[in-house]
């Protein structure tokens, strides 16, 4: 288990730095073929959508994971979070994410996320 956790504490940043990053490459490393993500404005978008998405720079900084759960359930784990980050005009502002990882031929893969702001 502590295994488990450790990976999926450093795949929960990778995930983050990579939506602050615009790190398609590792998004396409770490999403399960059949992923799907439910965005704060309520669109479902499939793997294709949201590697597309995430190519197109974020206007936000300083994303940051807070308050970090991880919960292992066999070869299923979720991660619930809460996020902190800066807008452009310098206002703080936050929102939470719940990722849902599957264990695939022994190796983590996101096939779910739902974000809210």
């Amino acid at each position: 288990m502590d295994k488990d956790i450790s990976e999926l504490t450093q795949l929960n940043t990778d995930y983050v730095n990579s939506v602050q990053n615009s790190d398609v490459r590792r998004f396409d490393e770490i999403l399960a073929q059949d992923f799907y993500c439910t965005n704060p404005d309520k669109t479902l978008v499939d793997r294709a959508a949201f590697l597309k998405q995430t190519a197109i720079p974020v206007k936000i900084r300083n994303l940051k994971a807070e308050d970090v759960k991880i919960r292992v359930l066999g070869d299923f784990a979720i991660i619930h979070a809460s996020t902190s980050y800066t807008m452009p005009d310098g206002e703080r502002a936050s929102g939470r994410y719940t990722d849902c990882w599957a264990r695939q031929n022994g190796k983590w893969l996101a096939v779910s996320a739902h974000v809210a702001r």
